[in-house]
């Protein structure tokens, strides 16, 4: 049930990100090209917004297995050994986030320590680059339960997307022979031949 409030909270925070990114571009168009006119500050709230979309994003990424990979060869080995690949890979992915989340902690305290405000909104700017630090702590909690549930066999380690299998599921009716005859079409030399 709460597992279900957070992903359900972690979404609504996305679809709000984009939902004002959206909505100040819209206005700021108008106000330019319409009216003349626009708000200085604008581009730079758009352009935290999208950073906090894309922060936020990456942990949500992590759990919905959105991210891409390249796992042909992996996939070409038995249960147990893509299991402790996987097992790596996260691992790897940890330390990427662990040496990262202490490095942006200690580039928000300096933010914070200076004093020094946004180039355009009148903010702290350590206020807008705090999503460094809560998105590389999302994103290791995510990689901690990928790691969690490959340690029990739930599953093999990062779930990938797989942008070819999604695409021929998506058509209905067509067959995989069907899809590969289209791309490559029979010789007429040998359709000739054929009795």
């Amino acid at each position: 049930m709460f597992a279900r409030i957070v992903h359900h909270l972690e979404e609504g925070f996305i679809a709000l990100l984009l939902a004002l990114m959206v909505t100040i571009s819209f206005v700021q168009v108008i106000n330019r090209y319409v009216l003349g006119t626009g708000f200085t500050w604008a581009l730079e709230l758009v352009t935290y917004l999208f950073a906090w979309l894309v922060l936020f994003g990456v942990s949500y990424g992590i759990r919905t297995g959105a991210h891409i990979g390249i796992d042909v060869l992996v996939r070409q080995f038995p249960h147990k050994l893509r299991r402790i690949i996987g097992l790596l890979g996260v691992l790897a992915c940890c330390a990427y986030c662990i040496i990262m989340l202490v490095g942006s902690v200690g580039y928000v305290y300096k933010l914070y320590d200076l004093g020094i405000e946004a180039q355009d909104l009148p903010v702290p700017r350590w206020i807008p680059f705090i999503m460094l630090p809560i998105g590389l702590f999302l994103a290791l909690l995510r990689l901690l339960q990928v790691g969690w549930r490959t340690l029990l066999g739930q599953q093999e380690g990062l779930q990938l997307a797989d942008e070819a299998r999604e695409a021929i599921e998506s058509v209905e009716g067509v067959e995989v022979v069907e899809a590969v005859e289209i791309l490559h079409p029979a010789d007429p030399a040998r359709q000739e031949k054929a009795p």
